[in-house]
C-alpha cells in the first residue's frame, strides 16, 4: 500500500508540469491521432454486500473511501474511453444469520474497468456526461465467527459501472464530479453507491 501511494503523488505532481505546457488546441503527444490523458480521482460512497451464509442472505452496509487512476484517449470533442483502476477501502459489517453468534463479515475489493465517457451539450467549460463501463473485480470476503475461526474467499469476477456527473473544461486539465453505482458479482450481489471528485491531464 505504501508504495501505491507514493507512487500515485509522484504521477500527480508530475502531470501538471506536463499538462502546463500543453497547446488548448492542439495535443503535444497523440497516440493514433487521439489525444490521451490521465486521471486521478478519490472519493467515497456505501457499499452493500448480500452474503448468504447457513441457507440465510444478510444485507451487510458499510462505508467506504475509493482511489481511481485512469489512463484513456479523448476519441473526438464528446467522447472518452479509458481503463481504470480502483481501490476500495474495506467494508466492514455483522449479522447473526440466525446464529447465536456474532458473525463478522469483512469485504476487499479492487478493480480494473474498461470505462467510456458521452459529454453531452455544446457547453466549452461545464457539460454534463454520462458513463458505462465494465471489467474484472478483486475481491477477498473474509468471514469470522467468534470461538469457532474465519473463512477467506478471493475471487475474480465481473463488475459493471454507470455514472453521471459534470465536466470543467480547462484545456490543460479538466475537473470531474460524478456520482457512480459499481456492481459487483459475488456471493449473491455487492453494489456500491458514491460519489467522486476527480482531474484529468491532457497532453
Amino acid at each position: 500500500m505504501k508504495k501505491i501511494v507514493i507512487s500515485t503523488l509522484a504521477v500527480l505532481v508530475a502531470c501538471p508540469a506536463f499538462a502546463a505546457g500543453r497547446n488548448p488546441y492542439d495535443s503535444s503527444w497523440q497516440l493514433f491521432g487521439l489525444d490521451p490523458y490521465i486521471g486521478l480521482h478519490g472519493g467515497a460512497g456505501y457499499t452493500n454486500l448480500n452474503y448468504n451464509f447457513n441457507n440465510v442472505k444478510e444485507t451487510l452496509s458499510d462505508m467506504t473511501f475509493q482511489g481511481r487512476v485512469a489512463l484513456g484517449l479523448e476519441v473526438c470533442d464528446t467522447v472518452r474511453s479509458e481503463i481504470e483502476w480502483s481501490i476500495y477501502s474495506k467494508a466492514k459489517d455483522s449479522a447473526r444469520f440466525e446464529t447465536p453468534a456474532d458473525i463478522k463479515i469483512d469485504t476487499k475489493l479492487q478493480t480494473l474497468m474498461w470505462n467510456t465517457y458521452w459529454e453531452l451539450g455544446g457547453y466549452h467549460v461545464v457539460r454534463p456526461f454520462i458513463g458505462l463501463g465494465g471489467g474484472v473485480a478483486f475481491a477477498d470476503v473474509k468471514r469470522e465467527i467468534p470461538n469457532i475461526g474465519d473463512h477467506s474467499e478471493s475471487k475474480t469476477r465481473f463488475t459493471a459501472m454507470g455514472s453521471l456527473g459534470v465536466t470543467f473544461d480547462m484545456e490543460r486539465f479538466a475537473v470531474d464530479i460524478a456520482a457512480r453505482y459499481n456492481y459487483v458479482d459475488i456471493q449473491s450481489g455487492l453494489h456500491n453507491f458514491g460519489g467522486d471528485v476527480g482531474i484529468r491531464f491532457m497532453f
